[in-house]
């Protein structure tokens, strides 16, 4: 009782230490270092076609890591590591040539399915080949073990040796059911990178997902982008690393297809919504080959630095990812450079200008600011996951990840969009400093798309570090209701992951760019003087690893 009396104490000290600061914090130091003319100018080098799209293990790499390296150093920053402004990521391209067709038997027919048309595979091994050879399907539901949620999808299924079919997204979401899981709001459970991960840790052979629009969130126009195409990976030579043979994605009727082969219907999809659910052999079996090339090389996170003036060891760590696709498949145009000019030039260059406006403060941060651009996000997150992996600055003493992809490029908001809602108090640091200058938060539309896990600061949130990802508000200054989300929308459906991703001077707006960068530099501003440290919510999935620490 005693013990029990103390911590409550503990935490409520904690508590009220938490609304204070060391020393007095001046809102408007730095502010002035901030410059729209500057953040084009950045965005619109990054974004040019002399960088040639910024993709890894190319000459645009080295142009781009080369220009975030002097600027950085303008700016004042010290290196980042070490004495060095890079830290290297040994990768490996995997660059797989399937077979284009999949063959299925059954007790009642042989039929063949077409590579690309329903069905997409890939390999995250490093075999010369990889295969399915007659091997045994098997539907195991959404794939998920969460303790937490008192659920397991292959609790008494033999999956070893096999192929697993899963679902998309989690129960909570097909079901419509906010019971289960985090309702519509997709948890980690719900990611494809989840599910490959514990099919591998569940002796799985291979593991495909059946696609769904709605519950991936996008077309599977985009999966099909995967097809006989080269993918980065860490390279984990040496590591103990479980991993299927094969994996990939099939789409809505192709799953139809397979359950009428197996006696059964889409009803069995249904009942993966439920409690206690079952998995169950399906009576088929699958043949088909993959052959693999690979490529060992090196890409790298830049990385800077202002040391604080009191806890130099304690950090606060902006990121933004520097790459993108590099040069590809050409447009209608002729057009086959993918600039990435809001994705994600627009945020690197906002790298600069928060650098730039820590180091022109006049008290200088007491916590050491980290500005880091990292590479292959495009690919797989792996630039960040890295690092997470391989800190340079210990994880136990890291406070905070702000992450930025993509920045408001139509003009001046009234909000600016948190994803990932009620994850951790950064959110709330976050509502105070918009709430000062007389803006609000609001809160991501779909929450169903699992964007939180989707970006860099999921790899500082997997290690327990409180991570947060904002984008640009949809409430837009002037303008009727609903023009942001237009924007968006047609960002999305004209420019994403597209060659004609430019930036354009006379159509960009970016006044409400600065105003959201200037936001998040108030947050990092309190963090580097605040007594207290932001701490996960009751609820997050994550805040059980940060209390181990």
């Amino acid at each position: 009782m005693y013990k029990n009396l103390l911590t409550s104490l503990s935490i409520a000290t904690l508590l009220l230490a938490s609304c204070k600061t060391n020393t007095p914090v001046d809102d408007s130091d730095g502010l002035a270092a901030f410059s729209a003319d500057s953040l084009g100018k950045h965005i619109s080098v990054l974004a040019s076609d002399d960088f040639a799209g910024r993709k890894p293990f190319t000459e645009g790499e080295t142009k781009t890591i080369n220009y975030l390296k002097q600027q950085f150093i303008a700016a004042g920053l010290e290196p980042g590591n070490g004495d060095s402004y890079f830290q290297e990521v040994p990768m490996v391209r995997i660059t797989t040539t399937a077979a284009p067709t999949m063959q299925v038997q059954s007790a009642k027919e042989n039929f063949i399915l077409k590579g690309f048309e329903d069905y997409v595979i890939w390999t995250d091994r490093t075999d010369s080949a990889v295969s399915f050879s007659n091997d045994e399907l098997v539907f195991a539901g959404y794939g998920v073990v969460a303790p937490e949620y008192n659920w397991n999808d292959y609790a008494g299924l033999d999956v070893k040796g096999k192929i697993v079919l899963v679902l998309v997204n989690d129960p909570g979401f097909n079901a419509h059911d906010s019971t289960l899981f985090k309702g519509k709001t997709m948890t980690y459970y719900g990611r494809w990178t989840y599910k490959f991960e514990e099919a591998a840790r569940q002796g799985a052979k291979g593991c495909l997902i059946v696609h769904n629009t709605d519950a991936a969130s996008y077309p599977f126009s985009v999966v099909q982008n995967n097809w006989n195409g080269s993918r980065l990976h860490l390279d984990n030579r040496g590591k103990k690393e479980n991993y299927c043979d094969v994996i990939g994605w099939v789409t809505g009727p192709t799953a139809k297809k397979l359950l009428t082969a197996a006696s059964k219907d889409s009803t069995l999809l249904a009942e993966a919504d439920k409690k206690n659910f079952k998995g169950q052999p399906l009576g088929l079996k699958l043949s088909t080959t993959m052959t693999v090339k690979t490529n060992y090389n090196k890409s790298y996170n830049v990385i800077g630095k202002i040391t604080g003036s009191k806890h130099p060891d304690e950090t606060i760590i902006y990121t933004a990812h520097w790459d993108h696709l590099g040069i590809g498949k050409p447009d209608a145009t002729g057009d086959s450079i993918y600039n990435g000019a809001l994705d994600n030039a627009s945020a690197t260059a906002g790298l600069i200008e928060l650098a730039r406006a820590f180091k022109s403060m006049k008290t200088k941060p007491e916590r050491t600011i980290v500005i880091m651009s990292v590479t292959a996000e495009e690919q797989g997150l792996w630039g960040s996951a890295y690092y997470a992996q391989n800190p340079v600055y210990p994880v136990a003493k890291t406070l905070a990840n702000i992450n930025m992809d993509g920045l408001n490029w139509y003009g001046k908001t009234k909000d600016i969009t948190v994803i990932g809602q009620g994850q951790n108090e950064l959110e709330d640091y976050l509502k105070d400093a918009a709430t000062k200058v007389n803006r609000e938060i609001s809160f991501e539309a779909h929450p169903e798309a699992g964007a939180y896990y989707r970006s860099d600061h999921f790899n500082f949130a997997k290690v327990g570090v409180p991570s947060l990802y904002t984008s640009s508000g949809k409430d837009v200054v002037g303008k009727e209701k609903g023009y942001g989300v237009k924007m968006d929308e047609q960002y999305t459906k004209d420019n994403y992951h597209r060659p004609s991703d430019q930036y354009n001077a006379a159509t960009w707006v970016l006044t409400g760019a600065i105003d959201d960068l200037q936001l998040l530099f108030q947050v990092g501003k309190r963090l580097a003087f605040a007594s207290v440290w932001p701490q996960w919510k009751t609820g997050s999935e994550f805040k059980a690893i940060r209390e181990k620490q």
